[in-house]
């Protein structure tokens, strides 16, 4: 991952310590009841990819565990992973794309359920990606995959050559004069795997994207509904399709790029499906980026346009994060595929305790209540869910208080320690497991590794029943909190 040039040391700490008497007057630990979004608290546990899926995305015992041991924790809401709403072969990525995935999220539900004694809301995001090939080995891309155009016969003056020559003479150039001869899209595709983006207006499947989604994200919301979800959160955030159409690096010709207008009609129309599609009574909300942090990236102003546009149309919660993009991602290895967070864009998403002057913790802040304050300013009241390495009571009080979010979302900080809502509810601040935020999740997620973390994943390996990595030297789930009242 991509880190800043200083490199500053920065430590996290469990701040001071709350009682009882303090934790019972807090913002954090108040009921939320705003429209369809009713919580027993203000807390929130983000979406994260564990990569315990079948390689078909059906759900896992793996899964079960590892969404029953975070509801153990009793957080007001829970979201489940990133789940792919095509019928389509994505890896150990949970799926929704079919009826055939149903009783599998059934009993996800129920297992949260039994967890938490029915005190945890179930939320599970949704999510659509284009494809992203691996990166090539040179002389086979150039051997076999890349299309060789007039272009590049007539760069090469073999325009009347058989093409089996032209590829052995492109295998032979040094990469300095391959560059000046293939396009932007070639060379990208040789050099960091091929990419499709939602300008890709000459593929068919790109150009009817706009006809094609709002159905899917419908269908895999009846799907969430009758799984026993209370409801889901539109995937608009990050590197993948929605994201994109959102993006101001949409340049989209068809009424769906171009202006922040033009760029928001499609999430739009995406939500209004859903939401006919479900009852009344089910929550449907989105998270998106509070900043891309990429070059011609969507501006502040826009993004609070959009969140006031999002509120006007009656969505129930708007969740804020923060970039991780293809767009400035490391160039991967030969046989990996592009990270959206190994660039700069990557570490504002998931900074860690090497940082620059400002730190890891709370860079999303400024920008989320920025947000906030405009929809409050239209006559908007919708709930607004705030995160960016929140690890103690202290800043998610803050938050709360001085107006940057209405209800606090930790990723890091509960997979650290999946009861720390709970520890600070019942008056055991002093045994919370606080991150250190050394990205040790984030490098497994990275290799698609079954994520885990440091603080915990070889302690009490002899515990019976316990569920191992596939390397069998890592537990799956946190040890179990041992009350000491």
């Amino acid at each position: 991952m991509w880190k800043p040039a200083q490199r500053i040391k920065w430590q996290s700490s469990p701040g001071r310590l709350p009682d009882t008497d303090e934790i019972a007057r807090s913002t954090l630990f108040s009921p939320l009841e705003r429209g369809r979004l009713k919580l027993r608290n203000r807390t929130w546990v983000p979406a994260m990819v564990p990569w315990r899926a079948t390689e078909d995305g059906f759900v896992t015992t793996e899964n079960l565990d590892w969404y029953g041991r975070f509801a153990r924790g009793k957080p007001a809401a829970l979201v489940i992973e990133a789940t792919g709403i095509r019928d389509v072969p994505s890896g150990p990525l949970l799926r929704i794309g079919h009826d055939r995935f149903i009783p599998g999220l059934e009993k996800l539900v129920e297992r949260i359920r039994d967890e938490s004694g029915g005190e945890t809301r179930v939320f599970i995001q949704l999510i659509d990606f284009l494809a992203i090939r691996r990166r090539p080995d040179r002389d086979k891309f150039l051997s076999r995959f890349l299309d060789v155009t007039a272009d590049i016969r007539e760069a090469l003056d073999m325009t009347d050559a058989d093409e089996s020559s032209v590829r052995e003479h492109l295998c032979s150039l040094p990469d300095e004069s391959l560059e000046g001869i293939l396009d932007e899209r070639q060379w990208e595709s040789m050099t960091r795997g091929y990419r499709e983006r939602v300008t890709d207006m000459h593929l068919p499947h790109v150009r009817e994207l706009p006809t094609v989604l709002p159905d899917l994200f419908a269908d895999a919301a009846r799907r969430a509904e009758t799984a026993g979800m209370h409801g889901v959160e539109l995937h608009y955030a990050h590197a993948y399709t929605m994201a994109s159409f959102l993006s101001g690096t949409n340049t989209r010709d068809d009424g769906y790029g171009g202006s922040r207008e033009h760029r928001v009609r499609l999430p739009l129309e995406v939500f209004r499906t859903v939401r006919d599609a479900v009852s009344d009574d089910f929550v449907v909300g989105a998270r998106f980026l509070a900043e891309e942090c990429v070059e011609d990236g969507s501006p502040l102003p826009d993004v609070a346009w959009f969140a006031t546009e999002f509120a006007r149309a009656g969505m129930d919660f708007l969740s804020l994060s923060r970039g991780g993009k293809f767009d400035d991602a490391k160039q991967p290895r030969v046989g990996q595929a592009a990270y959206p967070y190994t660039g700069p864009s990557g570490y504002e998403c998931m900074p860690q305790y090497l940082s620059d002057e400002f730190g890891p913790f709370g860079r999303n802040f400024s920008a989320t209540a920025l947000v906030r304050r405009t929809i409050r300013e239209a006559g908007f009241t919708t709930p607004v869910i705030g995160a960016g390495g929140v690890h103690n009571f202290e800043t998610a009080e803050g938050m709360l208080n001085n107006g940057v979010a209405d209800v606090v979302a930790a990723a890091r900080q509960s997979l650290a320690d999946p009861d720390w809502f709970l520890k600070l509810e019942t008056g055991h601040a002093d045994a919370v497991r606080t991150c250190e935020y050394t990205n040790y999740c984030e490098g497994l997620d990275q290799k698609h590794k079954q994520v885990t973390c440091q603080l915990w994943d070889r302690d009490d390996l002899d515990e019976p029943g316990l569920s191992m990595s596939r390397d069998g030297r890592r537990r799956l789930v946190a040890p179990s909190w041992k009350r000491s009242d």
